[in-house]
């Protein structure tokens, strides 16, 4: 599988990186057995970017990512998590998590502190089983900015120095603050959620033209946009950015759904395609929680997308005449 530098760092990533998300029980609990044979079969296509998060699970992804990890030679593989939340050990008696199908055996607490960062980095070894971490972003900091920026940061920086991480960065879904992060700070790769996909060209404002004048990396996550474009036509109930989608946006994807059918190609490989046209986007990042689920989305990341289709998409107001598709300077795609 295809492999991108991350900025000036000499970390790489496959253009395609396992989420960990699920494997923590996201939206349904998740066996060891089918997180196991999920993460195995992503190994055997070719993904070689695993990003997980303490978050996710309470730690459960995390370990399981380890699990398979740990029997894989170093050098040939990245792995991304992240800092903000601790996790504080807690009696998960007449509890459920806030988030995750898990028992809650622990509590977040936010913590962007640089003994916040040192201890969350520290854990995150631990549960893995890893010896390093090859990038580490600051999470959903949206709420706790400046102090993620001002002390979280220059803990990111430090670790980087000392060759404990390999890359850093910020992982958040607002464009406008990964856009300062960008612009105050020595930062490798921002990874930006559901702001840069075929529903939400947000990104282009400030965000994508300034990775590409400071040489950093992105990574696009909810590529999908909670799951509105994970299918070939918009399923019942289908969501948007975790709500449920407008009679707007899903008219909007039905009538990318027959501009992709008239193509031969499917508005989820379409969706996949996207972003990595743009020359900023080092990779996308999709969260998996089967073996069946990394099938499909490997075989939709090979689809031949035609360049009609994005002029056919730019003709019918779908895409913004901003992004670049084709040979616009775009990536060239194998």
């Amino acid at each position: 599988m295809k492999t991108h530098r991350l900025g000036n760092s000499t970390v790489d990533v496959t253009e395609l990186g396992f989420g960990g998300g699920p494997l923590g029980g996201l939206f349904a609990p998740l066996d060891d057995a089918t997180a196991a044979e999920a993460l195995a079969t992503a190994w055997a296509a070719g993904i070689r970017y695993f990003d997980t998060s303490p978050h996710y699970g309470i730690g459960h992804s995390e370990r399981r990512i380890g699990e398979l990890l740990r029997g894989k030679p170093r050098a040939e593989f990245t792995l991304s998590t992240k800092v903000g939340r601790l996790l504080v050990p807690q009696d998960a008696a007449g509890r459920k998590d806030e988030s995750f199908e898990v028992p809650a055996t622990h509590r977040r607490v936010w913590d962007f502190s640089r003994d916040g960062v040192l201890r969350s980095v520290e854990d995150s070894l631990k549960r893995t089983g890893a010896d390093r971490i090859d990038i580490l972003f600051l999470h959903d900091a949206e709420e706790h900015f400046e102090v993620a920026l001002n002390e979280g940061y220059p803990a990111l920086d430090e670790l980087r120095s000392q060759g404990v991480v390999g890359a850093v960065g910020a992982g958040m879904y607002h464009p406008g603050k990964l856009t300062r992060l960008v612009r105050e700070t020595d930062v490798d790769a921002v990874m930006l959620s559901g702001r840069y996909t075929l529903l939400d060209h947000s990104a282009l404002d400030d965000l994508l033209p300034l990775c590409t004048e400071r040489g950093v990396s992105v990574l696009a996550v909810s590529i999908f946009n909670s799951g509105l474009l994970a299918t070939p036509r918009p399923t019942a109930g289908a969501r948007f950015d975790y709500a449920p989608a407008s009679p707007e946006l899903l008219r909007r994807v039905h009538r990318i759904a027959d501009i992709c059918e008239a193509h031969g190609v499917t508005v989820p490989q379409v969706a996949m395609a996207f972003p990595l046209l743009h020359p900023a986007v080092a990779g996308i990042v999709v969260g998996m929680r089967s073996a069946e689920e990394v099938r499909r989305n490997v075989e939709a990341l090979e689809a031949d997308v035609p360049a009609r289709l994005w002029d056919d998409l730019r003709g019918e107001g779908l895409l913004d005449e901003r992004a670049p598709v084709g040979t616009e300077g775009a990536r060239e795609r194998r």
